[in-house]
């Protein structure tokens, strides 16, 4: 799978962690933003990957975030380390 490949089937995940009613409003603000600074085309790729991980990791360390939210972000950080440009 190419690099877009592999950012369009995170964004999905994105958006399902951004829509999950279990999981506190910062947090699905947190993964919107990380949406989009994904879909920002004029960025190059290695920034853009790398804005969203800082993003899903300050997320991470939510003290208020459920565990199976915390494993869903652990999971988008794994993923997107893999995108290369």
């Amino acid at each position: 799978m190419d690099a877009e490949g592999r950012l369009k089937s995170i964004m999905e995940v994105l958006d399902q962690l951004a829509e999950d009613t279990s999981v506190p409003r910062n947090i699905r603000r947190g993964a919107t933003e990380a949406k989009n600074r994904l879909v920002k085309k004029e960025d190059a790729l290695d920034l853009r990957v790398q804005s969203a991980i800082m993003i899903m990791d300050d997320l991470a360390n939510d003290p208020n975030l459920p565990l199976h939210g915390r494993t869903q972000i652990w999971n988008i950080i794994s993923a997107l380390e893999t995108v290369k440009p």
